[in-house]
């Protein structure tokens, strides 16, 4: 994913974490808050709590490229924060990919009309 499509300020993680809204699934919790660009911009978030960094690392990585494969799809103008829960250490891809998905819509973040996007292409 480009840079410019990254959240990577501790101060604008916390304030989308604490002003914006929030939806949860069972492997990650999706928080989001309008950003006023041209662009949406998304950051991730994997504790300790679940995995060592080896884990953590391969999941940023796992969850940066679903929202990169679905970012074309997704409305501009808001920083989306994606906060990993300890059950995603045992998920495949495509579990995440499903949970991104879903919390994407729920949160009206999918412009109309999109079809999902996946690792092996469109799926819906």
């Amino acid at each position: 994913m480009n840079r410019e499509f990254r959240l990577r300020e501790r101060g604008r993680f916390e304030q989308v974490r604490r002003e914006g809204s929030c939806w949860t699934d069972r492997l990650i919790v999706l928080c989001a808050l309008p950003n006023g660009l041209a662009r949406s911009r998304f950051g991730f978030s994997v504790s300790r709590r679940v995995g060592n960094a080896v884990v953590r690392n391969r999941l940023k990585r796992r969850l940066r490229e679903v929202v990169r494969l679905q970012r074309e799809g997704i409305a501009v103008g808001w920083d989306v924060v994606f906060i990993a829960r300890p059950p995603i250490a045992r998920a495949d891809y495509r579990e995440i990919e499903r949970a991104v998905g879903r919390l994407l819509r729920q949160a009206g973040l999918i412009l109309p009309g999109t079809p999902q996007q996946s690792a092996q292409g469109v799926v819906a």
